[in-house]
């Protein structure tokens, strides 16, 4: 389970390292910059939610024909998943290019908001758009590879990936002028004689997603190498990608309440941030802020949950249902302690992290730096049932049971956190507080739900055959 979740954590931390980087960069620039990510990603994550769904049936099916020692359909599978995947990535960023404005629109933002974050948020949605189905090749490689029990090829490339990221975004966002990157390291000298050399200023904001963009691609390129010139995943063949009912029917069965969980989580938080925008910029870029620092320490959770994933498929493709049980156990108990401790750095160490991701010496920025903090000290005491959460989630996910993840995420979402965050801020007066309680609530619900449904052991089926005829 260690050696299948350690390299999963680092590859999700790198991971949050695109995020972290484009809001260290973007703080320098302005408060109004990193509000203008906080708008766009719940709105990109809607798109990109629906390929993410079918990279979620790729893995659940490699890691259950891989268990049941099938690599012939293990390899198929993955070349379905890949073709499928290629479509729907091409589609989605074309429609995602020119609904941008159409889907910032429907956000009730307060005149400020409106004014001076909404065309920001736009340009960098546009881009990131265009540069989609690199974003979804590298997806597709990993879960692929994950579900074969090889998770350390994807950390590489991410690795790699990441540190193009770091050395191109400041680059992207400032050019040759005023960038911070160069006063860092005081070769204002050699700065001056590239701006004078190219006289590029940057591209702000939109600067953030094409360096993801670029660097995506990267990873993307080396992910289908590794795939079709190496032996370190499953045996995809060009025949693969040939169109096969079977294997189809089953991603689609599969892949499809993935689909949904992850597009009604996306509609959740649009409908959070479209009850934040209501506030004033501040209290919009301190909410987008907080998310980005939560999802980094949610990440020893994350990676326990993808392992166990790939653990109880390939269990239950092996026909061993006890064990598997027995590792969702040991990981729900790992994963409750780990974040339990990290929950408790993070209330300690709140200030210092928040205010290292914002310029300081501005009222605006010392308000958000304030509100940054008292978010993540309340969302630190949901930290151990997240932990628990995501385990049994991984659970029903590797055993295809899809439909009961998606029930337990909606009841996280829909019945716990949204409610209580129109409740407390908008009928009972906590305002900006009330957001921060209303997140924490959620995920302690979920995981009460989802651990309490996961004792009757109705989830112990393999969805594969030990040796299936082809297609």
């Amino acid at each position: 389970m260690f050696a299948l979740a350690w390299p999963i954590i680092v590859t999700e931390l790198l991971q949050v390292a695109y995020n972290l980087a484009d809001t260290v960069w973007l703080g320098r620039l302005s408060t109004d910059a990193v509000a203008a990510i906080s708008l766009a990603f719940p709105l990109i994550f809607l798109l990109i939610s629906v390929g993410g769904g079918f990279t979620v049936a790729g893995s659940t099916l490699v890691a259950q024909y891989t268990g049941a020692k099938s690599e012939g359909s293990a390899g198929t599978v993955a070349g379905q998943t890949l073709s499928f995947i290629t479509v729907i990535a091409i589609t989605v960023g074309i429609i995602g290019f020119f609904a941008t404005d159409a889907m910032l629109g429907i956000l009730p933002s307060s005149p400020a908001t409106a004014g001076q974050v909404i065309p920001l948020a736009g340009d960098y949605m546009r881009v990131f758009f265009l540069g989609l189905p690199f974003l979804f090749g590298f997806f597709v490689f990993s879960a692929l590879m994950r579900g074969y029990g090889n998770t350390r090829a994807p950390m590489v490339v991410m690795f790699i990936s990441v540190v193009i990221n770091v050395l191109i975004d400041p680059i992207f966002i400032f050019g040759f002028e005023s960038n911070p990157l160069f006063g860092m390291f005081g070769l204002r000298g050699l700065e001056s004689t590239l701006f004078a050399a190219t006289e590029f200023e940057g591209y702000k904001v939109a600067g953030a997603a094409y360096a993801t963009v670029l660097s995506r691609a990267v990873a993307t390129i080396i992910g289908i190498y590794i795939i079709f010139g190496t032996s370190a995943g499953p045996d995809v063949q060009l025949s693969d990608f040939r169109p096969q009912l079977k294997y189809i029917k089953k991603i689609v069965n599969i892949g499809v309440p993935s689909a949904i969980e992850q597009s009604a989580t996306a509609l959740g938080f649009i409908t959070l941030t479209a009850m934040v925008v209501t506030f004033a910029p501040e209290v919009v870029a301190a909410f987008g802020l907080g998310n980005r620092l939560t999802s980094l320490v949610f990440l020893p959770a994350l990676g326990l949950g993808r392992a166990t994933n790939t653990i109880v498929g390939q269990n239950l493709g092996a026909q061993k249902p006890e064990r598997a049980e027995s590792a969702v156990w040991l990981a729900a108990k790992v994963g409750a302690s780990v974040m339990v401790v990290t929950g408790v750095l993070a209330y300690i160490f709140a200030e210092p992290v928040v205010a290292f991701f914002i310029s300081t010496g501005t009222e605006s920025a010392t308000q958000t730096i304030n509100l940054g903090v008292e978010y993540v000290r309340i969302r630190a005491f949901e930290f151990g049932f997240i932990g628990v959460l995501q385990v049994v989630l991984g659970a029903y996910r590797g055993a295809g049971n899809t439909k009961t993840a998606l029930t337990f995420s909606l009841l996280a979402l829909w019945l716990g956190r949204i409610p209580t965050v129109y409740l407390l801020s908008f009928q009972f007066g906590f305002a900006e507080t009330g957001i921060w309680l209303g997140m924490a609530v959620g995920q302690i619900i979920g995981a009460i739900a989802a651990t309490a449904w996961f004792t009757r052991g109705t989830w112990k089926e393999s969805v594969v055959d030990a040796d299936p005829t082809p297609a």
